[in-house]
């Protein structure tokens, strides 16, 4: 409500009455009296412990010094599943979803000849006599397994990490996972 010496705030107070003297109108004659006043009435607000006002239900606390849970993080070369997984996972030859096998290579490009270096758990160790450029050594990759696994290239295609080290081939023939494992350590020697 406004009136002509200045502004004048109507204020009841029936919720906070217990807190607070009674309000009823308070007149200043200029706005930048208000702030003060008010700044002060919620800064004494602010800072008590009211109970809470009827009709308003308990708000939920948090705790400042309690910790978030730690996310646990797989260990490289352990499998997080058990069982089945932990058999297919173990082998770096093993059926997709399709039913064609695929090898899990870990390419070595820039050598001088091309050769299986190992055949471990986690991955088959390939050696490749091309550089790592302009698909070259993808290229050099896909025929010499061909040769090892005595297949035609259109046999067998790279399926994941065309620019990795670590690469998926899919083999789509009716060599069994086992036979091709037994072909991949028979070259490495």
């Amino acid at each position: 409500m406004f009136s002509q010496s200045g502004l004048t705030i109507t204020a009841s107070f029936t919720r906070l009455s217990k807190y607070f003297q009674p309000v009823t109108a308070v007149t200043f004659n200029h706005l930048s009296d208000v702030v003060p006043v008010l700044s002060r009435r919620l800064t004494v607000l602010s800072r008590s412990r009211l109970p809470p006002l009827p009709g308003v239900h308990s708000l939920r606390s948090y705790s400042r010094n309690r910790q978030m849970p730690k996310k646990v993080k797989a260990v490289k070369g352990q499998p997080a599943g058990g069982g089945a997984a932990e058999a297919e996972a173990s082998c770096p030859v093993a059926r997709d979803k399709s039913g064609a096998v695929t090898i899990t290579v870990h390419a070595k490009p820039g050598s001088k000849h091309s050769s299986i270096t190992e055949v471990s758990p986690e991955a088959v160790g390939v050696a490749i006599a091309a550089p790592p450029t302009d698909g070259e050594a993808n290229a050099e990759l896909i025929r010499y397994l061909a040769e090892v696994l005595d297949l035609k290239k259109s046999h067998i295609s790279l399926d994941k990490g065309s620019r990795s080290r670590d690469k998926l081939i899919k083999v789509d023939s009716s060599l069994s996972p086992e036979e091709v494992l037994r072909r991949l350590r028979q070259a490495a020697g």
